[in-house]
């Protein structure tokens, strides 16, 4: 089996959960990491990155963007949420559809700020607009953005500062956030991907 993860840099192997995921595949399970970070819904698809990814041969193709998608990202990367937004991602699944592979939506990963101690998100539209197209298409949805949204309300300021490369950045995460938020991602996955859950360890595998 072969997995494809696309989206933006919070999927990444170098700033996302992506590592965390991986490391709860079973050995039977290939996973590609095709996500760009600075990528948004439009420039991922745009700059030619969406037509190499679907060269790559998968089984399921994970979508997840939102963040490059917001305001103040410039022309060549903002989306309305209601309307181009949802539409990339719709086209998105449909492309995965056309070449016989299954899609997963998954909602944007939260940002971590806090501000007088409550989080602070505006990721919420994009992750409405996810969720929408998934009800609408009937794809399976992994909703990162509620499950992370709880996990850092739960923790606090304090408690999700550790998931941070350098001690300020609230939106990527360093080697202990890609294993919690990615662990997540695989925990939600094996929920409604039925194909998955055979192939979605409940721990992450030892590190050699």
């Amino acid at each position: 089996m072969r997995i494809l993860l696309v989206g933006d840099s919070t999927v990444t192997d170098d700033a996302g959960w992506g590592p965390g995921f991986r490391a709860r595949l079973a050995p039977t399970v290939e996973c590609h990491n095709h996500a760009q970070g600075g990528r948004s819904s439009k420039s991922y698809r745009d700059e030619g990155w969406w037509t190499a990814a679907l060269a790559v041969p998968a089984d399921y193709v994970f979508l997840q963007f939102g963040h490059n998608d917001q305001p103040g990202k410039g022309p060549d990367r903002e989306t309305d949420p209601d309307t181009s937004f949802a539409a990339n991602m719709a086209g998105y699944v449909s492309d995965v559809r056309a070449r016989g592979r299954s899609p997963v939506l998954v909602t944007s990963l939260t940002r971590r700020t806090f501000s007088g101690g409550e989080l602070h998100d505006t990721l919420g539209p994009y992750a409405h607009a996810t969720r929408r197209v998934a009800a609408e298409l009937r794809v399976p949805l992994v909703d990162l953005h509620a499950a992370s949204t709880a996990l850092c309300v739960a923790l606090g300021e304090d408690g999700c500062a550790g998931f941070s490369p350098d001690g300020t950045d609230m939106t990527h995460l360093n080697a202990e956030g890609a294993l919690r938020f990615g662990g997540l991602v695989a925990d939600l996955a094996r929920d409604v991907v039925a194909g998955l859950r055979s192939h979605l360890n409940r721990e992450a595998a030892p590190r050699c």
